[in-house]
């Protein structure tokens, strides 16, 4: 089984893909051509599952960054003889700048290796294990490197260095001194191509790792939307957030990995690869925060095209889809695979596609109204599946269904989801113009909101606790309930809000000062602390005025963050350690948007002070 701390990985991209480098210089995770593709490098899952290491041989110590602004890994290894830093990419289009970034990746993997003082002998292992290691290709010697072939795809490896095989393993080693370099590649191409891609020379190399480079600090520059605290780190996630964005169609892929658990040996393991609905209204927000108007309508237009039709069909809106808008991802199981630290089982595909999740209209909506320009009109299908949604969050709303959390137990009647279709109907008669809703239209979809507020205050209120619940007539607490202020429902200062942040405050921390979802479900393990609940926290403490205690909370879950700036999805109570998939996208857009609302807050504050 596979044993690394989750947060020992760092991340590449070419917004197509994505790899996971530990700091020993190991590409543990590897999937091509697409985040959803079966693994090529997969000991993240299994320690036979496939690797490829770069590394000095003997003892070293290693420290590690970006390079600034960039998502180019630079890792120094220093041993007893000397230093090497090695530079890790996926390689972007060439000469592809700014909002084009990732649009033509080709997809190749980039590691460069300079030895700056003494001499130090690096060694190499490749280790390829296509479909999720069910492949043991065979390696070929060719002229600069060697080919793996098997299955659907055959990988070149350019290696300017002797290389032995043993079976489906390839070693290799080579003494570096001062100023010398030595650059590496992989590509992929079909095994049914006509044409199998040649090694790349070392100046090809050279130039493209410098091209990526510049084309992601390209990309930088025309994202410095935000200036407050925390600038640095909002900047960061920001290129996590287009990191995790599959160029082609504009979807944001939830995380590049799938089954790393969020309890470790427990059942909690899911594939997040995909695009979820309910990310999007706070994904729009964290891209306004990072000046992404062209990744914002890239992202919008992604979700309504994917959910093209559904509505007027009478089919639900799913809760999530494939980045290529693919919509049936049926869930299947990995035997072969042990799991990260045995947490099995392993899983591709997601089944939570086939739940009934009510809130997912209100999140639409929320992203259709961040995303329309003032004063202009949706296209007409837009318009068309926007009122649909409207209409059925008007006529559903009273379900119960599977929530926010996606339980997998009995349906229930979740404030979350009730308190999204209000969103749905808030959202809809503001962008009433745009809609073309006629005025009797728009007089019931007003009716419906009012009710629903009705609903939320009554039923989903609990006056023993002073909060609201998770569901209707509950008396469990839920951290979804920190949005209520968030999306408008009731104001930062109404004491009902004030009460429900205390509670979830003092009801839902641990130790560490992180925030679980709630306190029992209907799995027997129990999960990490959820970083964007602690987001949350700390933006609705934000809004209620507590500002010092809202930098408290913001900073705890800072403190969660890898030694390269990386969220998981969890942390554990017990011990701060990283869980669930990784890097977590929501967990860095509940950053950039608690960041930009504590921000507000503070200058709010200081205007009345002023006054």
């Amino acid at each position: 089984m596979s044993t690394r701390p989750i947060g020992d990985y760092a991340l590449l991209s070419d917004c197509h893909s994505a790899a996971l480098v530990g700091t020993d210089g190991s590409v543990d995770w590897l999937c091509l051509p697409r985040f959803d593709s079966p693994s090529v490098f997969g000991r993240l899952l299994d320690e036979n599952a496939g690797h490829w290491s770069i590394r000095p041989r003997g003892p070293s110590e290693v420290s590690r960054r970006y390079v600034p602004q960039t998502l180019t890994l630079e890792t120094t290894f220093r041993t007893p003889t000397g230093t090497m830093v090695l530079l890790d990419t996926l390689a972007m289009g060439n000469r592809e700048r700014g909002h084009t970034l990732g649009a033509s990746s080709p997809g190749i993997m980039l590691r460069h290796i300079t030895c700056t003082a003494g001499s130090v002998t690096v060694e190499t292992n490749f280790a390829p294990r296509p479909e999720f290691g069910l492949i043991h290709p065979v390696l070929t010697a060719v002229r600069g490197g060697l080919t793996a072939s098997g299955g659907t795809h055959r990988l070149v490896l350019s290696a300017p260095l002797p290389l032995t095989t043993d079976g489906s393993t390839a070693h290799g080693h080579i003494v570096l001194r001062a100023g010398q370099r030595l650059g590496l590649a992989l590509q992929s191409a079909s095994t049914w191509g006509d044409k199998e891609p040649a090694p790349w020379r070392a100046g090809r190399i050279r130039r493209r790792l410098s091209d990526t480079i510049n084309g992601w600090r390209s990309w930088t520059r025309a994202h410095q939307g935000y200036q407050g605290p925390w600038q640095d780190q909002v900047a960061h996630s920001g290129r996590v957030l287009q990191a995790l964005t599959f160029a082609p169609t504009g979807a944001i892929v939830a995380a590049p990995t799938t089954s790393l658990p969020e309890c470790v040996g427990a059942d909690r393991n899911w594939d997040y690869r995909y695009t979820w609905v309910r990310d999007a209204s706070f994904t729009l927000q964290a891209l306004s925060t990072s000046a992404c108007k062209k990744e914002k309508a890239a992202y919008f237009g992604f979700l309504a095209r994917a959910a093209a039709t559904q509505l007027q069909r009478g089919v639900d809106l799913q809760v999530l889809y494939g980045i290529g808008g693919e919509r049936d991802l049926s869930e299947r199981t990995l035997p072969h695979l042990s799991g990260w630290r045995s947490s099995t089982p392993v899983r591709s595909g997601n089944d939570a596609w086939r739940q009934h999740q009510l809130d997912v209209y209100g999140e639409l909506l929320d992203a259709a109204h961040q995303t329309l320009p003032h004063g202009e009109w949706f296209d007409p299908p837009i318009r068309t599946f926007l009122r649909q949604a409207t209409e059925t969050a008007a006529h559903r709303w009273s379900e119960p269904d599977q929530g926010i959390w996606e339980v997998r137990g009995p349906s229930r009647h979740f404030l979350y989801s009730k308190l999204m279709c209000w969103v749905a109907l808030d959202r809809a008669i503001s962008l009433t113009p745009a809609l073309g809703a006629t005025p009797a239209t728009v007089t019931a979809w007003q009716d419906t909101r009012e009710e629903i507020r009705t609903a939320i205050e009554t039923r989903g209120w609990n006056p023993h606790l002073g909060a609201f619940t998770q569901s209707f007539g509950s008396s469990e607490l839920d951290a979804s309930a920190l949005v209520i202020p968030l999306v408008g429902f009731l104001p930062g200062d109404d004491p009902r809000v004030r009460s429900t942040v205390t509670a979830i405050a003092d009801q839902l921390t641990d130790a560490r000062g992180h925030v679980r979802r709630y306190l029992t479900d209907d799995f027997t393990s129990e999960e990490g602390s959820f970083l964007l609940c602690t987001f949350w926290l700390a933006h609705a403490l934000a809004l209620t005025g507590e500002t010092t205690r809202a930098r408290k909370v913001f900073e705890s879950a800072l403190t969660c963050a890898n030694d390269v700036g990386l969220l998981a999805e969890e942390v554990s109570p017990a011990t701060g350690e990283a869980l669930g998939n990784y890097p977590q996208a929501f967990s860095h857009i509940g950053l950039i948007n608690t960041a930009r609302a504590i921000h507000q807050a503070e200058n709010t504050l200081i205007s009345q002070t002023d006054r």
